[in-house]
C-alpha cells in the first residue's frame, strides 16, 4: 500500500511537517515524488518510519538515529528485538514507580505504612537504569562489574539523608568549579576544594576510594563526549580544568 504525507502522518500519529523534515534531512526519502508532485511512501519507507519512532521513543537523537539505519549492516529485525528489550526495561521502570506512587497514596489515606527509603527506591532506581544506559559498558570496561555492581547496591540503600547530602554535595562541586574556573589556576585553593568535594562526592558511590581511580575518572571525563558535554555545561572548558585539579589533587600524571 502506498501513502501520501498526510495518509502516513495520521497513520503514524506524526505531522506532517515531522515527514518533510526528516525527507529534508534524509532520514526518510519517500519511495518516489508522482506527477502532481507529491511525497509517496511504500511499505519500505512505512517500516522505517516505525523503527524512526522507536528509537525517537527510546531518547535517540535524529543524527544518532541516521546513522544507525543507514548503515550498510543495518538489522532491522535485530534492531526490532533490541527495541523490545529497551522497552520492556522501560516498562519495568514505570512499573517500579506507578508502584512506589500506589503505595505512597496508600500511605496518605493510612491504609499502609511507607518508610522513607521505599518512597525513594523507584527514583533510585531509575537513576541507575539510566546511568547503566548512558555509560554503563564504558564504566564497566573501566572499573568492572564487580566494583559497578557494589557501587549500585550502594546507591540503593542510601538512606534520605544520604540522598540529599550528595545532591547538595553535587552542586556545591560544580559551584565551586565554576569560581576555580574564573580564578583560572588548576592547582590554587578553589580548584583544589572542586576536586575534593568531588571526592566527597563520588565516595558517597564508591565502595572504596583511590587515586588512581579519582584520577582515571577525571581523565574518562575528558575523552568521553557525554561526561564532557555534562561539565562543559558550567563552562566550555570545564572537564578539562577539572581533570587538572583533580590529577594535581592526586599526585597523578595525565596519560
Amino acid at each position: 500500500m502506498e501513502y501520501t504525507v498526510q495518509k502516513l502522518a495520521r497513520l503514524a500519529g506524526v505531522s506532517s511537517r515531522t515527514l518533510r523534515y526528516y525527507d529534508e534531512i534524509g532520514i526518510l526519502k519517500p519511495a518516489r515524488t508522482n506527477s502532481s508532485g507529491y511525497r509517496i511512501y511504500g511499505q519500505q519507507e512505512v517500516d522505517r518510519l516505525q523503527q524512526i519512532l522507536f528509537y525517537r521513543e527510546l531518547g535517540v537523537s535524529l543524527d544518532q538515529i541516521k546513522e544507525i539505519i543507514t548503515a550498510p549492516a543495518f538489522d532491522a529485525a535485530g534492531a526490532l528485538k533490541e527495541h523490545r528489550a529497551k522497552l520492556l526495561e522501560k516498562r519495568k521502570q514505570l512499573d517500579l514507580l506507578i508502584d512506589n506512587v500506589e503505595k505512597t497514596i496508600m500511605s496518605a489515606e493510612g491504609r499502609t505504612a511507607m518508610s522513607d527509603k521505599e518512597k525513594f527506591e523507584g527514583f533510585k532506581k531509575k537513576m541507575i537504569d539510566d546511568n547503566e544506559k548512558k555509560y554503563g559498558k564504558e564504566i564497566r570496561e573501566k572499573y568492572g562489574d564487580e566494583t559497578v555492581n557494589q557501587s549500585n547496591a550502594k546507591m540503593m540503600n542510601m538512606t534520605k539523608e544520604q540522598h540529599e547530602a550528595v545532591t547538595k554535595l553535587g552542586e556545591e562541586v560544580n559551584s565551586t568549579l565554576a569560581a576555580a574556573i574564573q580564578a583560572g589556576d588548576p592547582a590554587g585553593e578553589l580548584a583544589q576544594k572542586a576536586a575534593d568535594l568531588h571526592k566527597q562526592w563520588i565516595t558517597f558511590y564508591w565502595s572504596e576510594y583511590s587515586k588512581e581511580a579519582h584520577a582515571g575518572l577525571a581523565e574518562m571525563y575528558v575523552a568521553d563526549e557525554r561526561f564532557k558535554a555534562y561539565y562543559d555545561k558550567i563552562h566550555p572548558h570545564a572537564a578539562e580544568f577539572l581533570r587538572d585539579a583533580i590529577l594535581i589533587y592526586t599526585g597523578q600524571q595525565s596519560k
